[in-house]
């Protein structure tokens, strides 16, 4: 017997009103990998693609095996032609605006005002970075500013970096890029150092400010970083300020248990707290991390395995 495919389900009115084996929330690495795996099984599956992405303004991606240098960008269209061979997977460029349970499973509420059930729901929607409040820092981030040594470390080697603190979180930065860069610099933010932080950071090999930063812009290939006295000319920088927080408003609106990085718990099959929820991506960790693992690998990883835990779900008596 033929197989029918989520099109075809669609087109049948006897059926009643059509409930996807799952909807996933999100088109990046995760949702992207999520949404593959389920149509590989032949499972009908919406995947909704907002158009907002954490690295929506990076160039090139970095320390991501074969796709090493390419651009998100190119990526995503990659991976989404790939998803077009496969019939159980309908894309829609829309976001979503609600998450409700319903008797079969979940409502997905989207942003034109339509509604669409599913028996599961894959939540990756991923985090945006909230940026220190430096003019002009914001018009470089994912060009000239980053924050993941494994993904544009190696691009500044033997060069100048400057380092916007704070202490703590620049000491880690420090350690990584400091084999990689020929010089480094830490800035503080809002704050100068205290002696003792500034005796630390110098001590691992970083020149210190003792003037915060009031303003950073492109020069030419390099960053002009601005302070009260004069200004420094670097090759890029890194940001130890900041902070991330979760693009979409869904965890709260289900009530689903976090963790105190501000992610949601999942497990290994990326299940949350309530059934039929699974989360993959930036936005969720298992419980023995510390915190989210920022890189496209590990998040196309965690979609794999979040779909994988819809399929076991499916397929429980």
């Amino acid at each position: 017997m033929k197989s029918q495919t989520g099109d075809e389900r669609k087109r049948d009115p006897s059926e009643g009103p059509h409930m996807y084996d799952a909807i996933v929330i999100g088109a990046g690495p995760a949702g992207l990998q999520a949404a593959l795996t389920l149509g590989r099984m032949h499972r009908s599956t919406l995947l909704l693609d907002s158009g907002e992405y954490r690295n929506g303004t990076v160039r090139h991606m970095h320390n991501v095996v074969a796709n090493d240098g390419t651009p998100p960008a190119e990526f995503r269209a990659t991976a989404r032609a790939q998803l077009a061979e496969y019939s159980d997977v309908e894309i829609r460029d829309i976001g979503a605006q609600a998450v409700t349970a319903n008797e079969g499973g979940y409502t997905v509420l989207l942003a034109d005002g339509d509604a669409v059930d599913a028996r599961h729901v894959i939540l990756a929607t991923g985090v945006a970075d909230d940026l220190p409040s430096v003019p002009g820092l914001q018009e470089l981030w994912g060009t000239k500013a980053f924050s993941c040594p494994f993904c544009d470390g190696h691009e500044h080697a033997g060069r100048s970096i400057g380092i916007l603190g704070p202490a703590p979180r620049a000491e880690h930065l420090i350690g990584l890029l400091g084999r990689i860069a020929s010089d480094i610099t830490v800035f503080p933010v809002e704050q100068g150092f205290s002696t003792e932080e500034a005796q630390m950071l110098e001590g691992l090999g970083a020149r210190v400010s003792a003037e915060t930063v009031i303003a950073v812009a492109p020069d030419a290939d390099d960053v002009r970083i601005t302070t009260e006295s004069g200004e420094q000319t670097v090759a890029g920088v890194f940001v130890a300020a900041g902070s991330m927080r979760h693009r979409a408003p869904f965890a709260d609106q289900l009530g689903l248990q976090m963790l105190p990085s501000g992610s949601i718990e999942i497990d290994d099959f990326g299940r949350t707290s309530l059934p039929g929820v699974f989360a993959a991506g930036d936005l969720a960790h298992r419980a023995s991390l510390p915190g989210p693992m920022a890189s496209v690998l590990l998040a196309a990883a965690a979609g794999q395995l979040a779909a994988v835990g819809v399929i076991q779900s499916l397929m429980a008596p």
